[in-house]
């Protein structure tokens, strides 16, 4: 018999997105809820043209955003997405016939990472696979600000659904250097709170080995133009995080 399931999506200015992944969503479960912490763009509107429930709500992090979203949900079963992300065909199969062993399962998702259209199989997105079908009893995502984690109230077992999330992640090189630039800046904070160092060697070597270990070591080439665009932005995502977390020590 198949367990109902809430799809829980926080979100801010995504218009250009948010329409496609509610489209790709249609038929899955009869309660959809999509979080709004302060969209100032057609978010709203195309929402709202959709059988889902909008909810708006300030911004808290994404980790205490996505506990908020998913204490509205109708079921405990939570199915988490960005509004970029849509289950592909197998993995909407798997969905429509859900049955957990245990509340206290957790299951597994793999992901198909885009630029634009260009799909990334190597490199740092290449093996993505994250924790996003749970049961909100069980389950809940930590405080932290990005980044955040799924902590379980005890030890869980872990399954992979079947198919893939596609990731429409971002959509041009201007656009993945915005993401990059804010992520490093909330990084950068996180790093600072918890009291964590940015010496001169970090600044330095963190950002090459990461191009290099994506790049090279994780096949990133593979991927062509945009696999380059991928490492490179990291690595530059690396030297912004501690740039700016040095920054934060001196003032």
């Amino acid at each position: 018999m198949r367990t109902p399931f809430s799809i829980v999506i926080i979100c801010r200015n995504e218009s250009k997105k948010i329409g496609r992944t509610l489209e790709g969503l249609s038929g899955l479960t009869d309660d959809v809820v999509v979080y709004d912490t302060g969209s100032t763009d057609s978010t709203s509107e195309i929402v709202r043209s959709f059988p889902v429930r909008f909810v708006t709500g300030e911004w808290r992090g994404f980790g205490e955003s996505k506990n908020a979203a998913n204490a509205l949900a109708k079921y405990d079963w939570i199915f988490s997405l960005d509004a970029d992300e849509v289950p592909d065909e197998r993995m909407r199969t798997a969905l429509l016939n859900f049955d957990p062993e245990s509340t206290q399962v957790v299951y597994a998702c793999s992901f198909l990472n885009f630029i634009g259209d260009t799909p990334l199989r190597f490199g740092e997105w290449g093996w993505d696979k994250h924790v996003r079908l749970f049961n909100r009893l069980f389950v809940k995502w930590n405080a932290a600000p990005v980044h955040e984690q799924l902590v379980c109230s005890a030890p869980a077992q872990e399954r992979e659904l079947v198919g893939k999330i596609q990731h429409r992640t971002v959509s041009s090189w201007p656009e993945h250097r915005a993401k990059m630039d804010r992520y490093a800046s909330l990084n950068a904070q996180k790093y600072f709170e918890l009291g964590k160092s940015a010496p001169v060697w970090k600044r330095v070597l963190s950002p090459a080995f990461t191009f290099f270990h994506y790049y090279i070591f994780r096949l990133g080439f593979l991927d062509g133009a945009a696999g380059l665009q991928c490492a490179w932005m990291t690595a530059l995502y690396t030297h912004w995080k501690y740039a700016r977390l040095s920054q934060l020590y001196r003032s």
